[in-house]
């Protein structure tokens, strides 16, 4: 047994390294996959969410996404069109903790982790929309630690207009809920109609 502990102690490193602690490397920009080696993403569903402070957008105009839901430590974050992969837009200054990832040849096109450290509901990340006519919404991949990561959590959908804040605080969770999880909206209201009916 002492002889494998050297064993274990060099696979873990490599296992740990391999988990890019300091950020999504660039081939993850289109599927967003981290490419942790033997890991699996978790299935739906999502423990996240994806809300904005606004249901439209203007180019140029500042809009703030939050990754909402338990503390994480890795994140690929994007913003993009329909039937598109490419990122869209680009980010302001990163948060703490995170940094830009260059995309499709926009050096601010997404945001991943700079280090493991926590990030929670209040890493608030900024994007500035181009001139687009086209929906838009944001894409993530959220990672808890290297073997725990979440693909697809996606936010509503953003159409250009003029500005309508949103009160993130009463809104944007269950926003996000009724576009991320519709079978557990549609549940949710069918246990509330039921609850109505008996009453």
């Amino acid at each position: 047994m002492d002889l494998l502990l050297p064993f274990f102690m060099i696979l873990k490193v490599l296992c740990h390294v391999r988990g890019y602690p300091s950020g999504a490397p660039t081939g993850a920009c289109e599927d967003m996959m981290p490419r942790h080696s033997g890991v699996q993403p978790q299935p739906f569903p999502l423990p996240y969410t994806i809300v904005t402070n606004t249901w439209t957008f203007q180019p140029g105009q500042p809009v703030t996404v939050t990754v909402r839901g338990p503390d994480y430590r890795g994140v690929l974050l994007e913003a993009r069109t329909f039937g598109n992969t490419n990122a869209l837009g680009s980010w302001q200054l990163p948060p703490p903790d995170t940094k830009f990832l260059q995309c499709t040849g926009n050096p601010q096109g997404a945001v991943t982790h700079s280090n493991t450290n926590l990030k929670g509901n209040t890493t608030v990340y900024s994007w500035i929309p181009p001139d687009s006519a086209s929906p838009v919404y944001f894409m993530a991949t959220v990672a808890q630690q290297r073997a725990v990561y979440w693909v697809g959590v996606r936010s509503m959908t953003l159409t250009r207009g003029k500005p309508e804040e949103v009160n993130l605080a009463t809104t944007g969770a269950s926003a996000g809920m009724a576009e991320e999880k519709p079978l557990l909206f549609l549940i949710a209201c069918l246990l509330m109609f039921q609850a109505l009916v008996w009453k």
